[in-house]
């Protein structure tokens, strides 16, 4: 019996997932998540998952930042992007990324069915286009491989830092003492090879759906 694990948002998105799954795989158990801290939660609580259905664009999302560190928290946890963003180069940069899988959300449900039913089987499956893209450039690669080393909280703080809170803020919303962002932000700085906060946003941005979109935290302040 298949354990399958939904993260979207949308709740009129995963009410059509749970029907295609329900039509392929009549005995899939289905869990869904709507954030990315709820869908952390999640894959703890589901360790024997058979597949992630991911969407990018959640709460708390930042491109392809969460799929990288799932996969480096779980990688034997099969993900498969479904995703509006159905350029070419967002579906390699997916796969390069460790996506088993990319199924854009203009997919039908019979194209949705043998997406789900292949990955299951063992197979990669995303659009043509998807592989005749440019592969992921150098610094993507680069910069996957720094967030690897993050823990889950310093993961959580990296992504509010690119949200643009202050210290104050991150240890409200975390319910942890300022003292204890300036230790995460430290070790974060640490392991990215980071400066400042303004050069580790920026590391992480190799990863965002479009680069040049960032915003980077407040000068000179915490």
């Amino acid at each position: 019996m298949p354990t399958l694990l939904i993260a979207d948002d949308h709740p009129l998105f995963r009410e059509a997932l749970r029907g295609v799954v329900a039509r392929v795989m009549p005995d899939a158990q289905l869990h869904e998540a709507d954030s990315v801290d709820a869908l952390y939660a999640l894959v703890e609580a589901e360790p024997d998952a058979d597949l992630l259905l991911l969407d990018l664009n959640m709460p708390g999302a930042q491109g392809f930042s969460s799929l990288v560190h799932l996969r480096a928290l779980h990688p034997q946890l099969p993900i498969v992007v479904v995703s509006a963003r159905e350029e070419p180069a967002v579906m390699r940069r997916a796969l390069d990324h460790g996506a088993v899988g990319f199924i854009p959300k203009s997919a039908d449900a019979a194209t949705l069915g043998e997406a789900i039913a292949s990955v299951l089987d063992g197979d990669q499956w995303a659009p043509a286009a998807a592989f005749d893209a440019p592969a992921a450039r150098p610094e993507e690669h680069d910069a996957a491989r720094r967030l690897r080393d993050l823990t889950p909280q310093q993961f959580r703080v990296l992504q509010m830092l690119g949200g643009g809170l202050l210290n104050k803020q991150i240890g409200y919303e975390l319910n942890v003492s300022e003292a204890t962002v300036k230790a995460h932000v430290t070790a974060i700085l640490r392991k990215l090879g980071a400066s400042n906060r303004t050069q580790a946003v920026l590391i992480a941005g190799r990863l965002a759906l479009d680069p040049g979109s960032i915003t980077l935290p407040p000068e000179g302040v915490e």
